[in-house]
């Protein structure tokens, strides 16, 4: 009764506050800028997203009534939240893939997938690539060209049967891609219904492999939105469903065979919803087939790391944002996950980077215990409202489609391809003008590094991985998606200043007040650092003579004044004079009499709203590299 009593107290001295309440006191503390402007942001996504959410806002959610295990599978499709740990081989030679295979399985892999030229599909080969692998104890993934799908599933089949292997035990998938010609290579695919439906026929002796493709992840590597990566998912996989049915197979059987490949962007919680939302609405889809069974609207989730925010300076960093996007993954509960190695853009990765990148799942999964916990994400009213508001607008996306036709009729014109390079576009100037972030390459680079040493041959492309060698039939030509990474331009940029053997001076000319100058010198630095730029800092001159004596001497190709707004309309036509032509000058800031200096021939601005790309662009012209 006394503990009753303490409770009691302890409540009454914090009483439950209104959300009217709340927003009278943000109003107050705002002192008049308007609340939707200043605190609501909106997302590339197309909804708005507010600074706070309460219970309320998450009352008449139908989602949040479920169990995990329970239709529609919004908070996972199994009871507890394991996943597969996925490390994949680009298979080169049989024996040595066999002899890391079994090497890593050691290690913590739960998962093992196989990259396999096309020519290399041969019982031999298959046969030495197994050899000691246990097929019903390790999930085998397997990704070649489309035309030899259905000859290594019953290569697979044979060579189970004849180590006298379970068939219903053994778990895996192969990856058919029935629009890889549309996609990657830019060809109509107007057969793809037939093909299909031989290779999902070739399937049938082992009935859990997943052999039917929905690549998700393109979509997410070319630069998507996450509601364009989900809508367009959905609508492919949807299509498997209605022109397999049309052709005689039965809804369920289809969408047991499909198998959703997604990437993960490092918007942390954005991906936590992505992929309840995925579920939810794969579910609902299916159960509108009727299928003999619920379990065939259970979405099987893949998701690998992104390769469109990975970059080639800075490369460690590509550590912390695979971690944040294994995490999104595995706290959503996916199926399985692969995390791929943060050197692989520009090198084939090493044991080291493996390493690393096994151990990122593992520690998430045996010292964070991120499998212990089922849907830790539910019941937060943020990630909930999310996951509303993000499969809303997939929803959208994919009612559009089909209104249009359908995923193919939709490719075939090239519509979904345009829409996905759009995005990337306008992400890739988001990147250009910082309002999109993409440390050590747009925000404060590594001013000291150089890359061009370490680049292997042949890995100068974008998107290594984009898919393998193999050529789909020829056909129309169409838009196919563009696998620019986000630091791409960046990149190309800062070894344009690498090759050309002479790293240009930046010479901070910082004088006056002594915050201003500091905290303009920093960013004026970091600005000219992102193209590989020598940046020489100062703490201060007295005089702009001795600023200017100072940059002349140190062989300064740039010269940018660091001053206060007020300072600015005496010190920078005086420093602008002193200098007389022997160097670019630069004024860092946007001041109110920015159109003075202009008229006295001051033209170079750097600030906030600068287009970082471009303006370095320009430099690399006027200094001829």
């Amino acid at each position: 009764m006394a503990e009753e009593e303490q409770r009691e107290r302890l409540f009454s001295e914090f009483p439950p506050i209104s959300t009217a309440e709340w927003m009278e006191k943000i109003t107050a503390d705002l002192k008049g800028v308007p609340f939707e402007k200043k605190l609501v942001w909106r997302t590339n996504e197309g909804f708005n997203v507010n600074p706070f959410y309460r219970r309320e806002d998450i009352e008449d959610l139908k989602s949040v009534t479920s169990l995990p295990g329970e239709f529609p599978f919004v908070r996972g499709t199994k009871k507890g939240n394991e996943w597969k740990v996925r490390q994949d081989i680009v298979v080169a030679d049989f024996k040595a893939a066999n002899a890391k295979s079994l090497d890593i399985l050691q290690k913590g892999v739960t998962s093992l997938g196989f990259l396999i030229e096309g020519d290399g599909v041969t019982k031999e080969n298959i046969a030495c690539l197994l050899d000691g692998i246990y097929p019903d104890c390790v999930e085998l993934n397997f990704t070649t060209c489309n035309s030899k799908v259905a000859g290594l599933l019953q290569i697979l089949t044979d060579y189970f049967k004849d180590k006298s292997v379970n068939l219903s035990k053994c778990y895996g998938s192969v990856n058919y891609n029935s629009f890889k010609g549309p996609l990657v290579q830019g060809t109509t695919a107007d057969d793809w219904v037939k093909e299909t439906a031989k290779v999902l026929i070739a399937s049938k002796a082992l009935p859990n492999y997943r052999v039917l493709s929905v690549n998700a992840h393109l979509f997410n590597d070319a630069g998507s939105y996450i509601t364009q990566e989900l809508g367009y998912a959905l609508a492919w996989g949807n299509e498997l469903i209605a022109h397999l049915s049309d052709e005689g197979l039965q809804p369920g059987d289809v969408a047991d065979k499909i198998r959703f490949n997604y990437g993960i962007s490092s918007n942390y919680f954005m991906e936590i919803a992505k992929f309840r939302a995925a579920r939810w609405l794969w579910a609902e889809i299916v159960d509108a087939y009727k299928p003999e069974s619920r379990y065939s609207s259970k979405a099987h989730i893949h998701a690998q790391t992104s390769a469109w925010n990975m970059t080639l300076y800075d490369a460690h960093v590509n550590l912390l944002r695979s971690q944040t996007e294994a995490m999104s993954a595995a706290i959503a509960g996916v199926d399985s996950i692969t995390v791929v190695p943060f050197d692989y853009i520009y090198k084939t990765p090493d044991d080291f980077s493996e390493r690393i990148a096994r151990n990122q799942q593992l520690l998430l999964r045996e010292e964070c215990h991120f499998d212990k916990v089922v849907d830790p994400a539910a019941g937060s009213y943020y990630i909930e409202v999310l996951t509303h508001s993000i499969a809303e607008q997939a929803w959208k996306l994919f009612l559009d489609i089909e209104e249009k036709g359908g995923f193919y009729a939709t490719l075939k014109i090239g519509e979904i391809q345009t829409a996905v390079n759009a995005s990337a576009s306008a992400r890739r100037k988001a990147v250009a003008t910082r309002r999109e972030t993409l440390l050590g390459t747009n925000q404060f680079p590594n001013f000291t590094e150089t890359v061009i040493s370490k680049i292997e041959q042949g890995r100068e492309k974008d998107y290594p991985h984009s898919n393998d060698n193999c050529q789909c039939p020829e056909g129309e030509s169409l838009s196919a998606l563009n696998f620019l990474r986000g630091s791409s331009e960046f990149e190309t940029l800062r070894l344009t200043t690498e090759r050309s053997g002479r790293i240009p001076k930046v010479f901070m000319l910082t004088i006056g007040n002594l915050a201003m100058r500091l905290a303009r010198s920093q960013f004026s630095g970091n600005f000219f650092a992102c193209a590989g730029y020598k940046v020489i800092d100062n703490l201060g001159f007295a005089t702009v003579e001795e600023g200017i004596e100072a940059a002349v001497k140190a062989e300064a190709d740039i010269v940018v004044i660091c001053s206060s707004d007020d300072e600015y309309a005496e010190l920078a036509p005086a420093a602008f004079k002193a200098l007389n032509s022997r160097a670019a000058f630069v004024v860092a800031g946007a001041p109110a009499c920015s159109e003075d200096l202009k008229a006295q021939g001051i033209t170079d601005f750097v600030n906030i709203k600068s287009n970082v790309l471009e303006t370095l662009k320009e430099f690399n012209k006027r200094l001829n590299l």
